[in-house]
């Protein structure tokens, strides 16, 4: 099988082809607006385009059985990039994907179409309500479009992945990361107890690979990922915090008016948190993966907690090696605003 990865260069893209090529019988072409990794060239096809520009897309396309369409808009973009490249690149991903008579699609959605319903676990029979920023509301459009392009020819399978984290994830990550390895105490918007469930990067891929391999039938479908065990806040959280050997804590804040003063740091854009990021921290916040235990044999490997002190072990050890320029994707660390002054408070 020959599989076509967009978004290659990115954080999952990266992570996937390095999980792909361990797969017997498995070839990777990659496809990226950026030029490819560099731990991938020379190892994979790759094609620099654009997901907007058909000609490319069709490049991309020839010769491949399938496609992961993992590539994606940061939500830093504007309101209009955002809709471009995550609704009409989705839409002009399948229509080549369809004249190159390639017969399964997984799209990599998010569980952000799901808003911030008020009854958990989230179930993918729920309705889609998304927070109304740009970005949760151009995935909910993107999902509706490859339900569309599901027929007897094209089996176009959904995964809604919670918050992954792993090997090149950075954001919002390196400011919690940084501080550990600072040694210092880390704040925590209200009581800590809600329950929060995250996703190792290593479990998205191997749930990829499954919806690769399985009858393309049973895959059409739509389907939840995320970690089966996880707990709290503070206990997540506070394992990065244990690993990083300081001895500090996670400091409970009260909730009603941090959010406050987090609603005009956003209106400003003087933090790097979204609206629709932090008003879910204190809450809980989690998705029912039964449906692809069951239907994909999907099966995590990582807890929470296992999974955030991964992450935060591969930031460790790269450190000194890492973008040191801020950006506004994953693998690279946002720029913390005025939350950096609250050091001194920690």
């Amino acid at each position: 099988m020959k599989i076509l990865v967009t978004g290659s260069s990115g954080v999952l893209g990266i992570n996937l082809v390095n999980h792909l090529l361990e797969k017997e019988g498995v070839e990777v072409k990659g496809f990226d607006i950026s030029e490819c990794h560099s731990a991938h060239k020379g190892v994979i096809e790759h094609v620099q385009g654009d997901i907007l520009n058909k000609d490319d897309l069709d490049r991309a396309c020839a010769g491949v059985d399938a496609i992961v369409h993992a590539a994606s808009a940061s939500p830093a973009f504007t309101a209009d990039k955002i809709e471009a490249i995550v609704v009409e690149g989705t839409r002009n991903l399948l229509e080549a994907a369809k004249n190159n008579n390639i017969d399964r699609f997984v799209y990599v959605s998010s569980t952000a179409v799901y808003g911030i319903p008020d009854n958990m676990p989230m179930l993918e029979t729920d309705p889609i309500q998304p927070y109304h920023d740009p970005y949760n509301v151009s995935k909910s459009k993107a999902e509706t479009i490859c339900a569309n392009y599901r027929n007897s020819d094209l089996s176009v399978c959904i995964l809604r992945p919670r918050t992954f984290l792993g090997p090149q994830r950075l954001g919002t990550f390196a400011m919690l990361f940084e501080w550990a390895l600072e040694g210092r105490n880390f704040p925590m918007l209200g009581s800590g107890t809600n329950r929060y469930q995250f996703l190792d990067v290593y479990d998205l891929c191997e749930a990829i690979s499954l919806a690769l391999i399985k009858p393309k039938k049973l895959v059409s479908d739509t389907f939840n990922i995320g970690a089966k065990s996880f707990g709290s806040m503070t206990e997540t959280y506070q394992a990065v915090l244990d690993a990083a050997g300081f001895n500090k804590k996670i400091i409970c804040l009260p909730a009603k008016p941090i959010l406050v003063v987090l609603d005009f740091l956003s209106m400003l854009r003087l933090s790097p948190l979204y609206k629709r990021l932090y008003q879910k921290l204190n809450r809980d916040y989690f998705a029912s993966i039964e449906k692809a235990e069951q239907v994909l044999g999907f099966t995590p490997k990582y807890s929470n907690t296992e999974t955030l002190v991964r992450c935060f072990n591969w930031y460790r050890e790269h450190k000194n090696t890492l973008p040191t320029s801020i950006g506004t994707g994953n693998n690279q660390p946002w720029d913390q605003g005025l939350l950096k002054f609250g050091k001194i408070f920690f």
